[in-house]
């Protein structure tokens, strides 16, 4: 709508290369996010973005081709988790002992070992992880270097969407392997509430710490209070334990 309208005023407008240039801009930006939209909408076009599996590396192209998104997501993910997070406090968590409010971490521990968080997630300074669950498209992963080799497991989500059941179970499959090595595992997706709890909701039923994902989703959010679960996210949650869980008793 703003591309729209700068566009309609700079019809007004005697031209200059300064105008041309910011509408040119503006129709950029809107182009790119229009076509993400489409695909946040649809649940496709997740390689868009051309996320490395084994790396977790965005591509240079993918950064010039899609500059529109990526740097709004970036700076709204940057803004959320360092000014609104860290100085502001919103979402934070009360501590007990003091009575005030404190920053929301960038990864929660949930369970001993069970980690969930955001794309910041580097910043809870574990300095090895067995396993990690990577649902973002648009970020790259931080904590690449601290993985053990063959731990990384990308799960390609755009924000909002979850995973397939087919691809929860994968997860699931991979997290409950480290688990039973007691390693230290890793889920997240770009802040820590959607994504990756309902990838963790699979994975701790998978593991054996709970019969079913309503169990640990209602575990889960004594850990990490602020996360959430969208009709979607529930119906694919549904849909997993339906199709994997009846058969394993």
């Amino acid at each position: 709508l703003a591309s729209t309208g700068l566009v309609a005023g700079y019809r007004n407008l005697t031209p200059t290369w300064e105008l041309t240039a910011m509408a040119s801009g503006c129709l950029y930006v809107g182009a790119c996010n229009a076509v993400i939209s489409v695909m946040f909408f649809t649940g496709r076009g997740m390689r868009l973005l051309g996320k490395d599996p084994k790396t977790g590396k965005l591509p240079f192209w993918s950064y010039v081709v899609w500059a529109g998104f990526h740097f709004p997501t970036f700076l709204y993910t940057y803004v959320h988790h360092y000014l609104l997070g860290h100085h502001f406090k919103v979402g934070g968590l009360k501590d007990k002992a003091t009575g005030k409010k404190t920053a929301l971490p960038a990864a929660s521990e949930v369970f001993p070992r069970w980690f969930i968080g955001g794309r910041y997630s580097d910043e809870v300074g574990v300095k090895r992880w067995g396993a990690i669950v990577d649902l973002t498209v648009e970020f790259e992963e931080a904590c690449i270097d601290q993985c053990k080799p063959g731990g990384y497991l990308l799960v390609r989500c755009w924000d909002g969407v979850p995973p397939t059941p087919d691809e929860l179970e994968m997860a699931a499959v991979h997290c409950a392997r480290a688990h039973r090595a007691g390693e230290n595992l890793l889920i997240h997706c770009a802040h820590g509430r959607g994504r990756s709890t309902t990838c963790m909701c699979a994975a701790a039923v998978r593991a054996g710490l709970f019969a079913t994902w309503q169990e640990a989703f209602e575990a889960i959010k004594v850990g990490r209070p602020v996360v959430k679960l969208n009709a979607k996210m529930r119906g694919a949650l549904a849909a997993w334990q339906e199709k994997y869980c009846k058969k394993t008793g």
